[in-house]
């Protein structure tokens, strides 16, 4: 088996769509111009490619993304600076692999080095103990529950405090930038000159 974490490609959308819209209840059905503002706009898009199939998905975004979602706006309210989770996708036939770990663990080194917390959700109906286990194991503890508008399903609001966040930011964020270096560097966007700054009324 050949695995390879990388940014999302254009060429890549119809099989990311595939995945998405087959992977059940507990993942909201997106269209093909959903997919396309995730493209343009979000901050973190990878995809787990295995053995040249397309393998799942992450996606990510920062406190000032255009974007809807009633949990994402639920963080917003509260917090000034983070990366969202708003989905991640393992295709039925690569799951039990630890992709999972692998996108949770690329993600964070992706958020810690820019934002002091990352969060995300969990749906509470039907009941998923081995994802809520998941997300307690890797960090993640509840700061809130709401419903979700339109279907009512019940969600579990998850943050993780980001522990290098602050030397990463006294180091470097506050003195001229991250290193220029590959591992460090932003995706390209379509708006890459979206505002880089906090939104919110919580305190860092």
């Amino acid at each position: 088996m050949v695995l390879a974490v990388r940014d999302v490609c254009e060429h890549d959308l119809d099989s990311v769509l595939a995945v998405n819209n087959a992977a059940g209840e507990g993942i909201l059905p997106m269209s093909k111009a959903q997919l396309r503002h995730f493209f343009d706009t979000a901050d973190y898009f990878r995809v787990a490619e295995m053995d040249g199939a397309i393998a799942g998905f992450l996606i990510a975004v920062r406190e000032y993304a255009d974007h809807d979602s009633p949990n994402f706006l639920w963080f917003r309210e509260r917090l000034p600076r983070f990366l969202y989770i708003d989905r991640i996708v393992i295709a039925r036939n690569s799951r039990r692999h630890g992709l999972g770990r692998v996108f949770y663990s690329d993600v964070q080194s992706y958020a810690e080095v820019r934002v002091p917390q990352l969060t995300c959700e969990v749906f509470l109906e039907p009941r998923d103990d081995a994802t809520l286990l998941f997300h307690g194991s890797f960090g993640f503890h509840e700061v809130g529950q709401q419903r979700m508008p339109g279907s009512d399903r019940p969600v579990s609001l998850l943050s993780k405090s980001l522990c290098s966040y602050d030397f990463v930011r006294e180091r470097y964020l506050e003195q001229g930038g991250l290193p220029d270096v590959p591992w460090l560097c932003e995706r390209r966007r379509a708006d890459a000159e979206a505002p880089q700054h906090a939104v919110g009324t919580g305190h860092a």
